[in-house]
């Protein structure tokens, strides 16, 4: 009995240990890397809505419901956005698969 309460208890503590190390590992906030995280998550949501968006838009093009005009418009706005990405990303030092979030068990955001 007291062998199985020795060994439940090395389980807890090894579960213990396994929790803090992937605490310490996601959450890693200080003031030093503050600004980069928080433009990290930013960029991030502005790349998952930008690609929602361009899906949606591809959509409406296939389904002929946009006008020559439109459809310039939207080229024309990606194609810029994209540029203030890229010149953002420069900015904070970030790469592309830096803002393709882990979500654990649930994969990548992107």
């Amino acid at each position: 009995m007291k062998d199985d309460y020795s060994s439940l208890e090395e389980e807890i503590s090894r579960q213990t240990d396994n929790i803090k190390d992937n605490f310490n590992d996601r959450i890693n906030a200080n003031q030093d890397n503050v600004e980069q995280g928080l433009a990290k998550l930013v960029l991030t949501l502005i790349e998952l809505l930008r690609k929602l968006l361009e899906k949606q838009a591809m959509l409406r093009i296939e389904n002929n419901s946009l006008r020559d005009e439109e459809i310039e418009k939207l080229g024309l706005t990606f194609m810029k956005l994209e540029d203030k990405m890229e010149e953002l990303k420069a900015v904070f030092n970030l790469e592309n698969e830096e803002l393709n979030i882990d979500l654990g068990p649930l994969g990548k955001l992107i």
